[in-house]
């Protein structure tokens, strides 16, 4: 829960100029200091812009589109869906002709003293069928919007009084739904399911809880710690005396755990090299064990990464989706093998960049240098004469899309290439 004071917005700045691209720092600086757009009201929700829509397609959506009925949702709060924000009006009471699908709601609560400051992001993604009411309320003590158990009677006394309704309702903003499907497209339910936290809520920041909750000075007494109101002599002293925090559980977003042994148990030292340049037994590893039925769920799960990174502003998803990217286009064999899911990944990547203004790389680049060299060492792999011919043709077009808007250069031969340094495991050693 947010309280909305100045301190709060002081530390979230510091935590954002601390891990965060320049770009996403100065938008969410923007955001948060009420910077950004200047939004005008319309129909109990102010829009940062209206949209335009014939008159007989609004109809047929308002009657087999999906709605989104939220109770008491305050006067001010942020609130999203997909792409889009606003900031709600008085009569705001949820979203209508929503198209059916995969959606993200996001919401951030506003300061008492300040509405154009704002508190972290809570989010959800949820699937929504034709003619479908989903129903959410306010929570005022957590300051979030959750869902609603509401019976099929009560569903249909809804639907039957949308007409009524409609004034309270904004209309899904469809000039960002293409946007939003070409970075969803491979996000279904079941992934969802699998991989949202349990608690159905994906926040801008980690939930924690102390490890060891000490609520009296009694309890501090017994393990041998100062009262909180004794004054630290260091600062070294105070950041001991803090206590360990960790995830509260059901929060954290349960995404694929990669592997960081590379190789299958009993390997010889070749094939630990082997499997070290290159990850296709990692891949494998991966897909089979988390993914059996469809391997291009993996890409689903890389879409669901950067849908929370981008919108739903956790930097957690950001390292993930890295760790993805990385594992996928360092497996030279499986470029080979994996025809389709590698087209699909160029797909992906195309539009997902797309979304990334040029100076989010300045900051890799100057960091490590992740995406050049992950995407050059992918490029090297499809260049082999067994990849097929149309997956090449497919990953020269989008190399020269990116050489063309970042200006980068594939064919130069990277400042890292030094030979791969593997550590053996213990008792194996080299004939």
């Amino acid at each position: 829960m947010w309280v909305g004071e100045g301190a709060a917005l002081t530390d979230r700045k510091r935590l954002l100029c601390a891990e965060l691209p320049a770009w996403f720092v100065s938008r969410e600086l923007d955001r948060f200091s009420g910077r950004g757009p200047r939004l005008s009201s319309v129909a109990g929700v102010k829009y940062m812009a209206t949209v335009e829509m014939d008159q007989e397609l609004a109809k047929k959506l308002f009657f087999e589109g999906g709605t989104l009925v939220i109770i008491g949702v305050p006067e001010g709060i942020e609130f999203g869906i997909d792409y889009s924000c606003w900031q709600v009006g008085p009569k705001f009471k949820g979203v209508k002709m929503i198209p059916p699908g995969i959606h993200f709601m996001h919401c951030s609560a506003v300061s008492n003293r300040d509405a154009r400051l704002t508190g972290p992001r809570t989010g959800c993604f949820f699937h929504i069928k034709q003619r479908d009411i989903l129903v959410k309320r306010w929570d005022k003590k957590e300051e979030e919007i959750v869902l609603v158990e509401v019976s099929e009677e009560e569903r249909e006394r809804i639907r039957e009084n949308l007409t009524e309704l409609d004034k309270c309702l904004g209309p899904y903003p469809y000039d960002t739904m293409k946007r939003w499907v070409s970075l969803t497209n491979l996000i279904t339910d079941p992934l969802i399911q699998m991989l949202q936290p349990e608690s159905g809520k994906i926040c801008a920041f980690a939930e924690v809880e102390p490890e060891l909750p000490m609520p009296h000075t009694k309890d501090r007494a017994e393990q041998n710690l100062l009262p909180y109101d004794t004054l630290c002599k260091s600062y070294e002293e105070g950041l001991a005396r803090l206590p360990k925090m960790k995830v509260k559980a059901g929060t954290e977003i349960r995404f694929t755990a990669i592997p960081k042994q590379k190789y299958p148990e009993g390997a010889s030292p070749a094939e630990i090299t082997k499997c070290s340049m290159d990850f296709s037994y990692a891949l494998d590893s991966v897909i089979n064990q988390r993914y059996p039925s469809n391997s291009k769920d993996i890409l689903g799960e890389l879409q669901f990464s950067f849908v929370c990174f981008l919108i739903g502003n956790v930097y957690d998803a950001f390292e993930h989706w890295k760790d993805l990217l990385r594992l996928l286009c360092h497996c030279e064999e499986a470029v080979t093998k994996q025809k389709d899911l590698y087209s699909a990944l160029i797909s992906i990547l195309y539009h997902q960049l797309n979304e990334i203004p040029a100076d989010f790389f300045v900051d890799i680049v100057s960091k490590d240098n992740f995406l050049t060299t992950t995407l050059q060492e992918f490029f090297s792999y499809t260049c082999g004469p067994s990849v097929d011919k149309a997956l090449q043709k497919r990953v020269e077009k989008f190399k020269a899309h990116l050489t063309k808007k970042f200006k980068w250069d594939f064919d130069e031969e990277p400042d890292d290439c030094a030979p791969v340094m593997v550590e053996l495991p213990e008792g194996v050693t080299l004939d």
